[in-house]
């Protein structure tokens, strides 16, 4: 039987190794976090030193806000086919380079690369390359599509950012595929290949389903990046032209800091945050139902 004095023991060991962690949590995590929310009830504006309550008038404008709802349905388009895009290509080059390439592990590193670079450096590398060598390219090789920057079209422009997004961050997702691949049993393989399974049919009632597990990990960082895309959208478009590339994160930022209505800004930050939430909670929810034993 544990006495007082071995439970307080205990307690203090605990904290000894937990409670930096705790703390550092508390202080840069939650507390702000509340912090936030309160600040969503005032009327303060990023620089005075006083601000009063304002209730839910906030809430009522985020809600009436329609170059919000606007951004927010242009995020959405811009997340649906980026996620689709990342996985599917981090998925096809996850397959090749398990099927015993040569070189592969180089490859590998090669698809991995563009993850280490930070979404600002890649926004002007982007950039530059979609406004002058391709440019450059359209017009010598008479190339209509690219005679003139995609970025001064508001069409393309989009598909600017979508590009950019799954050459960014394919490579990383298909690390986490390349993983879950490698743990696919091989005996399984080799039993179905001998009872004359099609490479179709391994792929479609035995790999696919095992994969489920990184499917769901995948798809869920994919959503949390693509929704919280704002350093890329800076760099590379400055959500323009005429603001036919501004994704919501842009628009909360512009509305809190740019336009000093901090209150306002930081409710529509805390109305993306519950929705964003809840996409991902149910997206991870109902993949959880498709999960098999190996």
């Amino acid at each position: 039987m544990i006495t007082e004095k071995g439970l307080w023991n205990r307690l203090r060991l605990r904290l000894l190794f937990t409670g930096p962690t705790l703390f550092a949590f508390l202080a840069v995590m939650i507390i702000p976090f509340l912090y936030g929310i309160y600040l969503t009830f005032t009327n303060w504006d990023g620089i005075s030193t006083t601000s009063s309550l304002v209730g839910f008038d906030n809430y009522l404008s985020v809600f009436k806000d329609t170059v919000f709802w606007k951004s927010f349905l242009l995020t959405l388009k811009y997340v649906f086919i980026s996620v689709a895009l990342i996985n599917a290509v981090a998925f096809l080059l996850a397959y090749v380079l398990t099927a015993g390439l040569k070189g592969q592990s180089i490859f590998r590193a090669g698809f991995f690369i563009p993850n280490l670079v930070g979404g600002i450096v890649l926004g002007f590398v982007w950039q530059f390359i979609f406004s002058n060598v391709l440019v450059y390219l359209g017009k010598e090789l008479s190339i209509p599509l690219f005679s003139t920057s995609w970025l001064a079209d508001p069409n393309k422009a989009f598909w600017t950012m979508i590009i950019v997004t799954v050459w960014q961050y394919a490579g990383y997702m298909m690390v986490i595929y390349v993983a879950g691949l490698m743990n696919v049993p091989k005996d399984i393989l080799e039993a179905a290949s001998i009872d004359g399974a099609s490479l179709w049919t391994k792929m479609r009632k035995m790999i696919l389903p095992l994969m489920v597990p990184s499917f769901i990990v995948c798809i869920f960082l994919s959503l949390q990046r693509c929704f919280m895309v704002y350093d890329l959208n800076l760099s590379l478009t400055k959500g323009g032209p005429f603001k036919s590339t501004e994704m919501v994160s842009m628009h909360v930022y512009e509305k809190a800091f740019l336009s000093r209505d901090y209150g306002v800004g930081q409710a529509e930050a805390f109305v993306l945050f519950l929705l964003v939430a809840t996409i991902t909670i149910a997206q991870v929810y109902f993949s959880k139902k498709l999960e098999v034993e190996a």
